[in-house]
């Protein structure tokens, strides 16, 4: 393995470190000119570059993917983390039933092997992460800092690191 695939496959490593136990993802697609978030369930896959999700084909996020493919996808939790990437529609039916969960015949009124029912697969193309220590230690520092006119100091909101899963070998 060469030093940019191994980098490559390094921070793969990382983001899914990063993302693994957190359920639920803000998907952000383009809606005209503006941008559109909505939180979805990540499916329960090891994160090689790719992140798969269910949706329904009548929807308006549908409808905006099939218009521009750029989505970001952001985490919270201990850490924070946002990927962009393109976004594709698949109707892998053998896909769609490992990752269908009974919850989804009451939430979706349906059931996998409905038409409607799509997954959509993200390619993560970059992503950037912040890694939290203390959670509480951080958010009561970022309160007071909205309530009084202190400045966010550069350290306080310092990217820990960007990486490009696109690198040239």
């Amino acid at each position: 393995m060469d030093g940019n695939a191994s980098s490559t496959q390094e921070a793969m490593q990382k983001v899914n470190k990063l993302i693994k136990g957190i359920d639920v993802a803000m998907l952000t697609t383009i809606a005209g000119n503006k941008a559109v978030s909505r939180p979805m369930q990540t499916q329960e896959a090891e994160f090689d570059g790719d992140l798969w999700f269910l949706t329904m084909k009548d929807t308006a996020k549908y409808q905006e993917i099939l218009e521009n493919p750029i989505v970001n996808v952001s985490y919270s939790g201990k850490s924070y983390v946002s990927i962009s990437g393109n976004a594709e529609f698949s109707e892998d039916l053998e896909r769609k039933k490992e990752y269908w969960n009974p919850a989804f015949d009451k939430l979706l009124e349906t059931t996998y092997d409905d038409p409607n029912v799509v997954l959509i697969k993200v390619s993560a193309d970059s992503a950037e992460y912040w890694e939290s220590g203390n959670p509480l230690k951080t958010i009561t520092k970022f309160a007071k800092k909205l309530t009084t006119n202190e400045r966010l100091d550069k350290d306080d909101n310092e990217l820990n690191d960007t990486v490009d899963f696109n690198q040239q070998n």
